[in-house]
């Protein structure tokens, strides 16, 4: 009359250790991705407060060039104020696009391109497009485990009745998958 007690009792303590340490591991891996997407937010932020800088700098040799610049504040404000992770990359893709067509401006300037701030904010724009690139990658990454995680089994039990699911990939938008041109 006691076994059935003690092996019911044991079952449901081993299902409770693994349930348990599902939910811990889903825990763990769902702070991982929103750690990674900080990074990505906190990049295009770093970008998002290097452009006026940069706008600043062309306008003072491109004064005529006022539809670009107001793009560029237009495309830095919807990326500033976009949510998702969809939003955050329709605005990175517009912004790209806008920064692309600036360049393509600045060509046109040789005194700007020989300008010493001009330079350095090109740079550091550069390698902020790198972080940009790097931290949009390892956030990728950490949603590709998630997913892999929350779909398998039996993790996909406890991921369902924990309200767990699948997390956006930052993908990029079609206008990035084409080369620019870039007319000189």
């Amino acid at each position: 009359m006691k076994k059935p007690i003690i092996i019911t009792a044991v079952v449901l303590i081993i299902l409770a250790l693994i349930m348990g340490g599902s939910y811990n591991r889903l825990v763990a891996l769902n702070e991982s991705v929103d750690a990674k997407w900080g990074q990505v937010e906190n990049n295009l932020q770093r970008r998002a407060d290097l452009i006026p800088n940069l706008v600043a700098t062309v306008k003072g040799y491109a004064a005529h060039e006022e539809d670009i610049m107001n793009e560029i504040a237009d495309a830095r404000s919807r990326l500033v104020g976009s949510g998702s992770v969809a939003e955050k990359a329709a605005a990175d893709a517009e912004l790209n696009s806008a920064l692309s067509r600036l360049l393509v401006v600045v060509e046109n300037y040789p005194n700007l391109k020989a300008d010493a701030n001009f330079r350095q904010l090109q740079d550091e724009l550069a390698g902020t497009e790198n972080r940009i690139a790097t931290s949009r990658r390892d956030y990728n990454e950490a949603v590709r485990v998630w997913n892999a995680r929350v779909k398998s089994f039996p993790t996909v039990i406890w991921a369902r009745m924990f309200g767990f699911s699948d997390r956006e990939y930052f993908e990029a938008d079609e206008s990035a998958k084409k080369a620019p041109q870039v007319e000189v």
